[in-house]
């Protein structure tokens, strides 16, 4: 297999488990939680390294913001032997009773979104793989402290600033926990290849009570969230290890 025209890599260049968080910057972040950290590749929002967690083989790869740049990372991940998915993320919450720093395991992820449908009819259900939905559920029971997670299905949606009363309305109406830009490209892929994939991903607003991502921070994160992405990333790399073996 050549090597990959985005990602810069090439079969025997990574691991078969991906951790794939949207913000390259996140990858150092997720590295440090690692030992045996190898810079792989970078390219425009494409940040790859290679390390170990508990002696278990990561790739870590950014993917960049929406659907259609996370499916050129799944896409090629998949061409040189990735299995596993994992997106580590933020979201935002969809129900009133979800707090900014909550933890979001998505077990669907509607498809509010354009790339995903290039793929397949609409009405294919975007869901991510059972295995790995457990082992990240079971891995948030092991990092049991105050910060609740919640598991159900979510929204992906393309339009960051367009996502109207209307639509909030409709979407917590329907029960889905949260919203955010990837989820549903990386589940459609994966599953045409075969991979197993899955997400979990930090609240970073509220849709619904109107606390919108970065309205009382300074930074693009609100505290809160920036402290819990970390947790995240703990209960990833648990649940990867409990993936391998």
């Amino acid at each position: 297999m050549p090597k990959q025209p985005h990602l810069l890599i090439e079969s025997g260049d990574i691991n078969e488990i991906a951790l794939i968080p949207g913000d390259p910057g996140r990858v150092n972040r997720i590295a440090e939680h690692c030992e045996n950290i190898r810079p792989v590749a970078e390219n425009r929002e494409y940040t790859i390294v290679n390390a170990t967690y508990n002696d278990v083989p990561v790739t870590i790869c950014s993917t960049g913001i929406g659907g259609p740049s996370a499916a050129i990372a799944v896409e090629e991940l998949a061409r040189v032997g990735v299995e596993t998915v994992i997106r580590v993320g933020t979201i935002g919450a969809l129900q009133s009773d979800i707090e900014i720093g909550d933890m979001i395991v998505a077990t669907a992820a509607a498809k509010e979104e354009g790339t995903s449908k290039r793929y397949e009819d609409p009405v294919l259900p975007a869901v991510p793989h059972f295995d790995t939905v457990r082992a990240l559920t079971d891995a948030a029971e092991e990092h049991t402290d105050a910060v609740p997670v919640h598991v159900g299905p979510i929204v992906t949606d393309d339009a960051f600033y367009n996502e109207t009363d209307t639509y909030v309305e409709a979407w917590e109406e329907a029960n889905l926990l949260a919203i955010e830009m990837e989820a549903a490209a990386v589940f459609t892929i994966a599953r045409r290849h075969g991979l197993a994939a899955g997400a979990i991903c930090t609240v970073d607003g509220n849709l619904v009570t109107g606390t919108q991502k970065g309205a009382d921070s300074e930074t693009e994160l609100p505290m809160k969230a920036q402290n819990n992405v970390e947790r995240a990333i703990e209960i990833t790399l648990t649940a990867i290890v409990d993936i391998y073996t």
